[in-house]
């Protein structure tokens, strides 16, 4: 589905992101890999994931908290003079805490690294996107930022910020061939939920899903799958709840 085209999908090395890689590749697309740090235990998955399906895994390194590096992780991409048609702003993190008890440090913290750095870096690749007049850009929010989870206001807060400036870049970049959506994944078996999520909260949840059960991250890997493809080709400004019916 994604033969002959060029992604870019940041956070690789665990979670959605790892899964979107994995399903990218097999689907035949060439990627630049970008993740914090480097990894031995991801390069050798990335290398033997690009020799099995016949694609490129390029790996970039760079820290969201740092815009220089930010800036410098997307020159390196653009120097490879190819056209880029996919860009997946999967990488994130997360802060639990009563909404009394959140510092605005750690707002302006959640909102660095889930809306500002996303914001920075797609203004660099979606201007190599206009030069060929197509693309598809999906963003990564959270179905926090819809239901308004209890401990996660920061959070929340910068992924609905996403969903809003993705609209607005849908509205924008259309005339150009550029697609923007987003994807609002619920409760998905990664570090990230088993780390943030209390036990208790975690089964009140799941009870009030109509599938009644956690998502997996390849079942959020196949939206993304069919939002980069041409079968969403006339879909742009929408958001894509995965969240087993919450």
């Amino acid at each position: 589905m994604l033969k002959g085209k060029n992604a870019i999908i940041t956070g690789c090395n665990r979670g959605i992101g790892k899964a979107i890689l994995t399903l990218f590749a097999e689907s035949g697309a060439d990627i630049w890999a970008c993740l914090r740090c480097q990894d031995a235990e991801f390069s050798s998955y990335a290398k033997a994931l690009a020799e099995n399906n016949g694609v490129t895994i390029k790996e970039i390194y760079f820290d969201l908290s740092d815009t220089d590096e930010i800036k410098a992780a997307a020159r390196q991409i653009t120097a490879d003079k190819l056209p880029i048609d996919i860009l997946v702003n999967n990488a994130g993190a997360i802060e639990t805490a009563a909404f009394l008890m959140t510092s605005m440090d750690t707002m302006r913290e959640m909102f660095e690294l889930n809306f500002f750095s996303h914001m920075q870096f797609t203004q660099t690749i979606a201007r190599q996107m206009l030069r060929k007049r197509k693309g598809s850009i999906i963003n990564l929010s959270s179905s926090a930022a819809i239901e308004g989870n209890e401990g996660r206001t920061a959070y929340a807060a910068a992924k609905a910020a996403i969903i809003t400036a993705s609209k607005v870049m849908a509205r924008e970049l259309g005339p150009a061939g550029i697609r923007v959506n987003v994807i609002a994944p619920g409760l998905t078996q990664t570090d990230m939920m088993e780390n943030s999520t209390p036990a208790d909260a975690l089964l009140a949840t799941v009870d009030r899903l109509s599938l009644k059960r956690v998502g997996q991250p390849h079942e959020i890997a196949g939206a993304a799958l069919f939002l980069a493809s041409d079968l969403s080709s006339y879909m742009t400004g929408q958001v894509l709840s995965i969240d087993g019916g919450m």
